[in-house]
């Protein structure tokens, strides 16, 4: 249960992210600098896979496939613990 809730945060986190970004979201507010910087730690290896000429974009891609490997691994894995 902890894999999977642990899993369903980092996606929850990087899809706010990709919310704040494209709806423009104040990037001086101390809640959107603390979730772009969290963001940005969870997705650190994946950026830049995705390099295309639309900001927006690159910001969906470069933060989606995280989130979406993260949910994938994360409930596989709760899943697989919970058959032994």
């Amino acid at each position: 249960m902890i894999i999977h809730s642990l899993a369903d945060v980092a996606a929850v986190i990087l899809g706010l992210w990709i919310l704040l970004y494209l709806l423009d979201a104040n990037q001086a507010n101390a809640f959107v600098g603390f979730v772009h910087g969290v963001a940005d730690w969870l997705a650190g290896w994946s950026q830049d896979i995705f390099i295309m000429k639309t900001e927006g974009l690159r910001v969906f891609f470069n933060y989606a496939l995280p989130a979406l490997i993260y949910l994938g691994v994360g409930h596989g894995a709760a899943a697989w613990l919970r058959r032994l």
